[in-house]
């Protein structure tokens, strides 16, 4: 069901974009994720929840692509729908977005990574929420390298469109940061859910930063 729900956003998406070069750089990624995403679904058992935020965000990130991140009509959908200014509503001077799409890429995607850790790895405690949040800032720090890798092969228009900085300076920086924040609220909810419903949350996570001799060399010792 989610699989259709996406595949009919992506049509959508894929329909007159903006800027069609823009829309096939955006979605050069989506066909990186998709046989990554059919692995998962082959080997490890995530959970509906899971598979339903994957579905979120990558709709979501449809929606960039077909206007591109910085000219999202949101403004203009806002003035249609209440008569007034979204951005002067909550103080913003800039087109958004792309900011809020960052801050979902930490907040719905940690949680299913954590799950990949899980089941793939066997991480416990401790280290099953730090990885996530380590993984969604060194992902997010990959993902600008690549953005200014293509603005610098592709230059003009179609650069400064998948670049999307707006004339700030630390755009980069700022969304790493923003999607950092969302993976650590994510895992902080999280964390906060087993602590009240997980009976040994403590002894795993005590367990977890716990050092461990191996056998081998305690017998050499003795």
């Amino acid at each position: 069901m989610l699989a259709g729900v996406f595949g009919a956003v992506w049509l959508w998406s894929g329909w007159s974009p903006w800027h069609r070069q823009d829309w096939l750089l955006e979605n050069a990624l989506v066909a990186v994720a998709l046989p990554v995403l059919w692995a998962i679904y082959r080997r490890l058992p995530f959970s509906r929840l899971s598979w339903t935020l994957v579905c979120v965000f990558l709709c979501l990130h449809q929606l960039g692509a077909h206007y591109t991140y910085s000219e999202v009509p949101y403004e203009a959908w806002w003035r249609r729908l209440t008569g007034g200014s979204f951005n002067a509503l909550v103080g913003w001077d800039r087109n958004n977005f792309d900011r809020i799409i960052h801050v979902l890429y930490g907040l719905l995607l940690a949680y299913p990574v954590r799950e990949i850790f899980l089941h793939l790895v066997k991480v416990r405690g401790f280290w099953s929420y730090f990885l996530p949040l380590d993984l969604t800032l060194s992902s997010s720090a990959l993902y600008e390298m690549i953005e200014w890798a293509a603005a610098e092969v592709f230059g003009g228009d179609l650069g400064a469109a998948y670049l999307g900085t707006q004339g700030d300076p630390w755009d980069a920086q700022k969304d790493m940061a923003l999607a950092t924040a969302g993976a650590l609220v994510a895992m902080l909810v999280n964390a906060l859910v087993n602590w009240k419903c997980q009976r040994d949350f403590a002894r795993e996570w005590v367990d977890s930063l716990t050092v461990r001799v191996p056998a081998e060399a305690d017998t050499a010792e003795e």
